[in-house]
């Protein structure tokens, strides 16, 4: 099995996204014997913004600046990781209501017409439905259903729309949330530990 383990955190090692994604991988890891683990940081190595240049050269343009070329390498190599890996594991900071600018150019790489979905004759269909996907996202406050803050989450509702449109059905959540409420800190993040350790087998 081919796991992809990707953290967004630009905290480093202060960061509970990156605590947790990797408490989960070591948990796929102990549950699936044999997993073929690859690493990629967003913050340490980012990619670059979505740019005309790309999106003209996935319609077929040959580019030309060597920058370009460079990118569009970038791109085919985080596309073609994601669409190898069975378990893909991400850490998922929210950030000034949403996420990472840093996975949001991830996603611009991934989410490619004719490769994770089509259009089809009774509109779009995703093509990455075979994936068990385990986002790892990590709050301050409170956004849950209910609470008075719950409009201004933009994160996980993301996320979730992101790859239901690609397809994946098989989608798990491991949520740390009032990490900014004094004294809960700690709480928190050993109950969302304890969530990893109930997450599906892959």
């Amino acid at each position: 099995m081919k796991l992809l383990h990707l953290d967004s955190s630009i905290l480093s090692g202060n960061s509970t996204s990156r605590q947790l994604t990797a408490a989960i991988v070591g948990e796929v890891v102990k549950k699936t014997p044999g997993v073929d683990v690859t690493y990629r940081d967003l913050s340490a190595q980012p990619l670059s913004h979505l740019s005309g240049e790309l999106f003209a050269a996935r319609q077929g343009t040959v580019p030309e600046s060597p920058e370009t070329q460079k990118d569009v390498a970038a791109s085919e190599a985080v596309l073609e990781e994601f669409l190898a890996a069975d378990t893909v594991v991400i850490g998922a900071p929210m950030y000034n209501f949403g996420i990472s600018t840093q996975l949001k150019a991830w996603i611009d790489r991934i989410a490619v017409a004719g490769k994770t979905f089509r259009y089809g004759p009774n509109g779009p269909e995703g093509l990455a439905g075979n994936k068990h996907v385990i986002i790892a996202i990590s709050r301050g406050g409170l956004y849950g259903a209910g609470t008075p803050a719950a409009g201004l989450e933009h994160a996980e509702s993301y996320l979730r729309a992101v790859f239901s449109f690609l397809g994946v059905t098989n989608l798990e959540i491991v949520l740390a949330e009032g990490l900014a409420i004094p004294d809960q800190r700690e709480k928190v993040i050993q109950g969302a530990l304890k969530a990893v350790t109930e997450l599906r087998a892959a």
